[in-house]
């Protein structure tokens, strides 16, 4: 609890200082940029929130070691987030860093979890597939890839105020679930601490968005998440591997329809930026013609519950059903299913009814 609490305030008055002092290092760390696919603020705002999910970790887990002394995984999971962290943090003060590059070191954090804790993805629970585990190396190439690719996943969401951060402080919580179910201390810890960061966050970037994560705060988040998705898999294997791919199941969804968008219907990089996110689609075509983002809670905050609930559809069935490779298997296809779906009917101006259940409450009023 001292840790979490340490966490909180730590990245409470870090994101203050960083607000209340913007003026003095705004042409560094704000986001000038307003006339992108996927810019939808008016104001130009400081994009280094990362800075204080950073600082609210690191006293943490100091504590952590001053209290335990051999505490060496939480050490050994820091050391190995800084790489990720220190690129998308040079990203947010330059403005010049490719995908490319931020992949790149992004792979060397999910290295390093491989080389320092010994973790890897060792099993699909699938008969055939997992014969191909069995090709040396072929589990750590895995796992790498794995971890980076959703450490991207949530820069990827990261649009709106509150979204990714929220979405990350839900999935936090069904991995500390689950591994207080199973007594183990440290990874309850690891993301209590995480979620006592963004927490200190979350509360200066929504609802008015006085704060971005930025990519040094996406990418340092979604590295967490997957590095404790697959620790607490390869720490209990009694866990199916399916439990660390649902409880992530937006984000990862989201980043598979980019690439396929981008590759295939459009024909472009997967790393250029558009405007067709599902998020993108919510706002503009549902929340963005009927509430001024001027206002406390703009077309822009209104965005992200309806995505927090969509996580929750994929995280709720792995918190049940933990246990059940089967069971997980189904609960990820319905949930692509219904990720599919829902994005196709807006993106054709068929949104189903009960989206728009905000006009009926607003025509009540």
């Amino acid at each position: 609890m001292t840790g979490l609490l340490i966490a909180f305030f730590s990245s409470l008055i870090t994101t203050l200082l960083i607000i209340r002092f913007n003026h003095l290092h705004s042409r560094f760390s704000a986001d000038l940029d307003l006339s992108g696919p996927q810019k939808f603020h008016k104001i130009a705002v400081p994009r280094i929130g990362g800075i204080s999910i950073a600082i609210g970790l690191l006293l943490a887990i100091v504590l952590r070691l001053i209290n335990s002394p051999n505490a060496s995984l939480e050490l050994s999971l820091l050391i190995s987030a800084i790489p990720t962290f220190a690129i998308g943090v040079t990203e947010d003060i330059t403005k010049k860093i490719s995908v490319r590059k931020r992949l790149f070191f992004t792979a060397m954090s999910s290295g390093l979890i491989v080389y320092l804790l010994q973790a890897q993805i060792l099993r699909l629970d699938i008969p055939i597939l997992d014969l191909i585990f069995t090709i040396p190396f072929f589990g750590i190439a895995f796992t790498i890839f794995a971890m980076t690719g959703l450490a991207n996943a949530y820069n990827i969401i990261d649009g709106f105020h509150g979204l990714s951060s929220m979405v990350a402080i839900i999935t936090l919580l069904a991995i500390s679930y689950v591994a207080y179910l199973f007594g183990d201390s440290t990874i309850i810890y690891l993301s209590l601490i995480m979620v006592g960061t963004i927490a200190g966050f979350f509360i200066w970037n929504y609802p008015r968005g006085l704060i971005f994560l930025g990519d040094g705060g996406a990418y340092l988040i979604g590295f967490w998440i997957a590095a404790l998705s697959v620790l607490i898999v390869f720490r209990h294997q009694e866990i199916s591997p399916w439990f660390a791919l649902l409880i992530n199941g937006y984000p990862i969804a989201e980043t598979l329809f980019t690439i396929y968008r981008r590759k295939i219907h459009q024909g472009k990089s997967p790393g250029q930026p558009d405007g067709t996110h599902f998020h993108t689609l919510l706002y503009r075509r549902i929340l963005m013609n009927k509430h001024q983002d001027q206002n406390w809670f703009s077309a822009n905050s209104r965005t992200a519950p309806y995505l927090w609930v969509l996580a929750g559809l994929s995280i709720t069935p792995a918190l049940l059903w933990w246990q059940s490779t089967p069971i997980l298997i189904s609960a990820s296809l319905l949930f692509i299913t219904l990720y599919v779906w829902l994005y196709s009917r807006i993106i054709r101006f068929k949104t189903p009814k009960w989206l728009h259940l905000e006009r009926k409450l607003d025509s009540q009023e």
